[in-house]
């Protein structure tokens, strides 16, 4: 798999050193510098090549925004600031994420996963997604996952060969991660995968071992969608 090249364009070096760490934790990720100002980082960008920006708005001298317009041809960018006022202004210039100071790993890792695909293009790949389990990510085989259970406000992931990962992440969230790979919402604590379902009734559907309950503000969308597969 190829990591993408990060850049950390940041005066703070309290901040730069948590983005810094962040990164290191992030298998796809890949740290080739840290700047403390914009002008070190066009000389950088033009010597080196960097996938994505992680970029400040407050900097000395130019500041983050008018570096970002002076860019010709602009990586990915995840803007990093203690201001909010500027978040619709940034999204006009097509950046992936902003982040707001401080910054937890959680939601480091949200913004991380909105990048481009690190695989090369034109090559055939088995998804996958990865997930922060214990300040780990842990990459996920999209096809071996069974269900989805909420627990609190963590998700239990079951997979085939009795694997199974808790992450802190929303089963709304999962819904996005894993929409058009026929996954279904049954429960408001269960999100299924169809192609794992064995059998069903009215009122439950069996996965393996597992007997999960529909949900009765779901079932009638849910028997819906297995009736017709």
């Amino acid at each position: 798999m190829k990591q993408l090249n990060c850049l950390i364009v940041e005066d703070e070096p309290l901040a730069a050193g948590i983005l810094e760490d962040y990164i290191h934790d992030i298998p796809f990720l890949c740290l080739i510098g840290k700047c403390g100002d914009a002008i070190y980082a066009s000389e950088i960008m033009q010597e080196s090549d960097v996938d994505v920006l992680f970029l400040d708005l407050h900097l000395p001298g130019l500041k983050g925004l008018d570096f970002l317009r002076s860019l010709k041809k602009a990586p990915e960018v995840i803007l990093t600031t203690a201001y909010h006022e500027y978040a619709l202004e940034s999204y006009s210039l097509n950046v992936t994420d902003y982040l707001l100071k401080p910054i937890d790993f959680e939601r480091f890792v949200q913004a991380v996963q909105k990048l481009k695909s690190p695989v090369a293009s034109g090559h055939h790949t088995r998804p996958f997604h990865f997930f922060n389990a214990n300040k780990k990510m842990v990459r996920v085989w999209i096809d071996e996952v069974l269900f989805v259970e909420s627990v609190k406000e963590y998700a239990r992931i079951v997979m085939t060969g009795d694997k199974q990962v808790f992450t802190k992440i929303s089963l709304a969230d999962l819904e996005r991660i894993f929409a058009g790979y026929d996954f279904l919402r049954v429960h408001r604590s269960f999100l299924v995968a169809l192609r794992h379902i064995q059998s069903f009734n009215s009122s439950s559907l069996q996965i393996g071992d597992t007997e999960i309950s529909i949900g009765r503000l779901y079932r009638e969308e849910v028997l819906q969608v297995l009736g017709r597969l």
